[in-house]
């Protein structure tokens, strides 16, 4: 899918070829996915995971710098410069994503740690967006395109990868059995595989992340959804801790900034 969008909401693209959602937002059930993909590998003893501390709850994420060296450094400074603190999920799309890091809560913002600089798209043949992938969201304007502060959580479906076509589809693509195997367990966007950067992955917590996908959104006055949570049901993002992971039974953590 060709996508970019010129400091519009990013994915707005990419919404125009996702299929079509539920009305009713049900947060799904999700059985644990057995899988030898990195994503859904316990995270190592030292890896660098992100905490989200949210007004619906705790999310924890594992980040991959070796993978996405960019947006997993610029995520990681600005998280450390408090630039994240007390922003919004500003928007809330059941079946496909949350989307968050604008600063002016409003997703046409963004910024980077290279002076607002954008960064280019880090895709890998090993990190796919399934479902409790963290992404970085791309904007495009003019002949600059990039990432930049924005990030989204996918919360695709269960089973929004798991029809016979669509795996079929996928393993023409070049996607390995394994790959295939845990789009159809997990669900995801593979649509977005090769055109947006994948730079982590929910390892706790996506039950909240569900939930953000359920909240209440605005409809403009013709009705159509604008996919911004009402004041009702706003989301706050008080603050991001970049720490490492450890392996306490309580997946304590080390804090290291």
């Amino acid at each position: 899918m060709h996508k970019k969008l010129c400091l519009l909401p990013a994915l707005a693209l990419a919404l125009l070829c996702a299929c079509s959602r539920a009305e009713t937002k049900t947060p799904p059930t999700r059985e644990a996915v057995a899988s030898t993909e990195r994503q859904f590998t316990t995270p190592a003893v030292g890896d660098t995971i992100a905490v989200f501390d949210t007004s619906l709850g705790e999310v924890r994420a594992v980040l991959y710098p070796d993978t996405a060296p960019m947006a997993v450094y610029n995520f990681v400074g600005l998280a450390r410069s408090g630039y994240y603190d007390n922003t919004s999920i500003w928007r809330s799309e059941y079946g496909f994503a949350v989307q968050g890091g604008d600063a002016t809560g409003t997703g046409t913002g963004g910024s980077t740690i290279w002076s607002n600089n954008p960064y280019p798209l880090e895709a890998s043949a090993d990190l796919k967006h399934y479902a409790g992938a963290l992404c970085a969201a791309f904007a495009a304007g003019g002949d600059v395109q990039g990432g930049n502060s924005q990030f989204y959580f996918v919360t695709a479906l269960p089973d929004s990868a798991s029809s016979e076509e669509q795996q079929a589809e996928l393993a023409q693509n070049g996607y390995t059995d394994s790959q295939v195997a845990a789009y159809a367990a997990a669900g995801g966007l593979p649509y977005l595989d090769n055109t947006d950067t994948v730079f982590g992955q929910v390892y706790q917590g996506m039950d909240i992340v569900d939930a953000m996908a359920c909240v209440d959104t605005v409809k403009d006055e013709d009705g159509n959804d604008t996919y911004h949570p009402t004041e009702e049901a706003a989301i706050t993002i008080y603050h991001v801790t970049i720490t490492t992971y450890a392996a306490e039974p309580d997946n304590g953590l080390e804090t290291v900034g």
